[in-house]
């Protein structure tokens, strides 16, 4: 079973991404992370300082993914408005 670390390296590969256009990916979804933090992720299991892929930064990376290949959505749902109340 792939592990999100597992996934983060594939991407990296197959896309051909260093940390500093990982790390602008994921600002482009609202995340920072720090290259320190993004290093132990790329680490093996066994090296010390490793550290496991949270889903949210999965996530976010994704996302930061889709906005810089497609841009943003200018579709996305509007924020919920508030029913107007009737007077009377």
């Amino acid at each position: 079973m792939l592990t999100n670390n597992d996934i983060m390296k594939k991407l990296r590969v197959a896309l051909h991404l260093r940390d500093t256009d990982i790390m602008e990916i994921l600002r482009l979804a609202e995340f920072e992370t720090t290259s320190s933090e993004l290093s132990a992720i790329f680490r093996k299991e066994d090296q010390p300082q490793y550290m496991p892929c949270g889903d949210q930064l999965l996530r976010r990376f994704l996302d930061g993914l889709i906005i810089r290949n497609r841009g943003t959505r200018e579709d996305a749902p509007a924020k919920p408005v508030a029913p107007e109340r009737s007077h009377g």
